[in-house]
């Protein structure tokens, strides 16, 4: 089944497809759309405020721009203009400095000990003659010269009094005559105008002709500008015009005080309307302030709020993201976590079906994850615990067996002397005594072999010549080997020692000699050699031990090898109980040589012989 490999011992390897690395995206998914989500509010909410800021300060702008203006289209000088300054720097927050080139004309909030540093560019020119298109889009469309510079066109005292009184007698008339509900506008040159609701005609019973006429002073200044369009259209070879007082012209009849030349050409309307411009500026220019730079800073205190506030409408974008993220986390750990369970409830039901008695329960192993390697260890728990059962279901029925045996002897001999078939003579007695031996010999197999593998087994180490070991173990087995005409050989240096229990360790060696008499036909011969050999640390370390017990028998199939040492095997399964042995023997020797920190193996060809070999670990030396 797939994933198995991944349950092998060995240094930790993050698998391809990690549980770990899948968490860490999903948690860096929803991070990323916590901090998108986020930075929407924040860019769209921190935009919101700075086009609002910017909103203000344009407007802060605009009102102290407008009122300079005003203040330079009335006054020849700025001498009087610190008081202007800084009432507008009070009342928007900002600093404002007005300036004339290198000189400063009016600072708002001066400090003293620093003189003001202007930036690169002046916020804008405050220049009544030309003012800015964006800040006074009106005084854009009048040649860009503001309404409030009038100059020679402001009307004296006794001008604007008559005209004004003509003017309440209009709007008396119309609410009389008409029902007109109107009133009197007064220009910046002092000049009153009639407003009707919705710009109406103004009826023609009570119109005055006087309203729409020039004054005198009026006169004066129209004829000193027309002279001035007359030469500034002479120098460009066009005929002069004679602009009236609603600021449209006509040609002339006769030349002005600039007469062109009998030759020159009538001019067009786009050369009049520039001459009437500049020469509009050129009349104006000595009753207006200079030009001058204006800069509006904030302050060094006060700084820009680019910050959202707590609005009804950020409250509702935070919340807004919020659920947002709320639904998008949900979603995502939800299919993350379908995708998690699903496995482990699988490893669920499989683990509660072995807990009801199925040692069969599996689970499908998919990817390459820590859930998968879980199931892979699962699955060979299940596999190892199922071969466990098996073991466990065949040794009981082994050991009922193999004490069936014995114990059947020994009732059928007693109890034909209780029928008087037999005599209860010495030969019976050396029976039933042969098999209680076997029957106890049995039972001993099974404690040592009980006791191994609780780990109980106590060892007594002493320092052992391995020559004395194998000719103690020779001369005890010689009888069998006499009876079963085998020969013993015994081949090992006087020299070679090995710390271990001695009794166990004859208890190993002598199951191997046993095992290899009763497997050997007569006239074979049964060696025990004994040897030393490099252990896998190198040649530099203690020397180990190598014991080999060979016999010249006609040995074990390849098939069966791997299980010569499992409990109750026998090569043969047609040997009796005197023949054959219980099965333990080579599971003891196991047993025993690895209570000593040893190993063992067995080599065998068919038809040839067997050879077991035991290693016991370094700490042999040579005497």
């Amino acid at each position: 089944m797939r994933g198995d490999a991944s349950v092998r011992g060995g240094p930790a390897v993050l698998p391809r497809r990690s549980l770990l690395l899948r968490l860490l995206a999903v948690s860096a998914l929803v991070s990323v759309c916590s901090i998108a989500a986020t930075a929407w509010v924040v860019v769209r909410t921190t935009a919101v405020a700075i086009r609002q800021e910017q909103g203000k300060d344009l407007a802060d702008d605009a009102k102290t721009y407008d009122v300079l203006v005003g203040y330079a289209a009335g006054h020849r000088t700025w001498d009087e203009v610190v008081p202007t300054v800084t009432e507008l720097g009070r009342k928007t927050g900002h600093r404002i400095v007005l300036r004339d080139g290198d000189r400063t004309l009016a600072d708002s909030a001066p400090v003293p000990g620093h003189p003001y540093v202007p930036a690169p560019e002046p916020t804008a020119v405050v220049d009544p003659l030309s003012v800015d298109p964006q800040l006074l889009s009106a005084a854009a469309r009048d040649g860009g010269i503001d309404p409030r510079a009038v100059g020679p066109y402001r009307l004296a005292a006794a001008e604007r009094t008559r005209l004004r009184e003509t003017a309440r007698e209009v709007v008396a008339c119309l609410r009389r005559e008409a029902g007109i509900s109107a009133g009197v506008v007064v220009g910046a040159g002092g000049r009153p105008t009639v407003r009707t609701p919705d710009e109406q005609p103004v009826d023609p019973r009570c119109e005055e002709s006087v309203l729409n006429r020039p004054v005198p002073t009026e006169s004066r200044a129209l004829d000193t500008l027309n002279t001035l369009v007359g030469q500034c259209l002479a120098r460009r070879g066009l005929r002069p015009v004679t602009v009236l007082f609603d600021g449209t012209w006509r040609t002339a009849r006769q030349p002005a005080r600039a007469p062109a030349s009998p030759s020159a050409a009538p001019a067009p309307d786009k050369d009049v309307r520039d001459c009437l411009a500049s020469s509009r500026k050129e009349q104006l220019q000595p009753y207006v302030a200079p030009a001058a730079q204006l800069y509006v800073s904030s302050p060094g205190h006060r700084t820009a709020n680019t910050f959202f506030d707590l609005s009804a409408p950020n409250k509702l974008r935070i919340a807004w993201g919020a659920a947002l993220v709320l639904l998008v986390t949900v979603a995502v750990t939800a299919f993350a976590g379908l995708r998690l369970v699903r496995p482990l409830r699988r490893l669920t039901v499989a683990a509660q079906r072995m807990e009801a008695g199925d040692v069969s329960a599996r689970v499908e192993v998919t990817g390459g994850d820590e859930i998968a390697r879980l199931s892979a260890a699962f699955n060979a728990m299940s596999r190892r615990r199922e071969q466990l059962e098996s073991a466990r279901t065949a040794m009981v029925s082994d050991v009922a067996h193999e004490l069936r045996t014995p114990l059947s002897n020994i009732r059928g001999w007693l109890e034909a002397v209780e029928d008087g078939l037999v005599p209860p003579d010495g030969k019976l007695v050396a029976s039933v005594l042969e098999e209680a031996l076997l029957l106890q010999h049995i039972i001993d197999d099974l404690r040592d072999l009980s006791a191994a593998d609780a780990g109980e087994l106590r060892l007594s180490m002493a320092p052992l010549n391995v020559a004395d070991v194998l000719l103690q173990t020779a001369r005890g087995h010689g009888p069998l080997a006499a009876s079963a005409g085998v020969r013993l050989v015994v081949r090992a240096g006087p020299e070679l020692t090995v710390r271990a229990d001695p009794v166990r360790l004859r208890q190993a060696i002598g199951n191997l000699v046993s095992n290899a008499i009763r497997h050997t036909e007569p006239g074979g011969t049964v060696y025990l050699r004994a040897a030393g050999e490099p252990p896998v640390g190198g040649a530099d370390a203690a020397t180990d031990v190598r014991i080999e017990v060979s016999d010249t028998g006609s040995g074990i199939a390849p098939e069966a090898l791997p299980h010569v040492f499992d409990r109750f095997w026998r090569a043969e399964k047609s040997r009796s109980r005197q023949t054959g042995g219980s099965g333990l023997g080579l599971s003891i020797v196991r047993k025993l040589i690895e209570a000593h920190g040893g190993t063992v193996e067995a080599h065998s060809t068919p038809g040839v012989g067997s050879t077991f070999v035991l290693r016991l670990p370094a700490g042999a030396h040579k005497v």
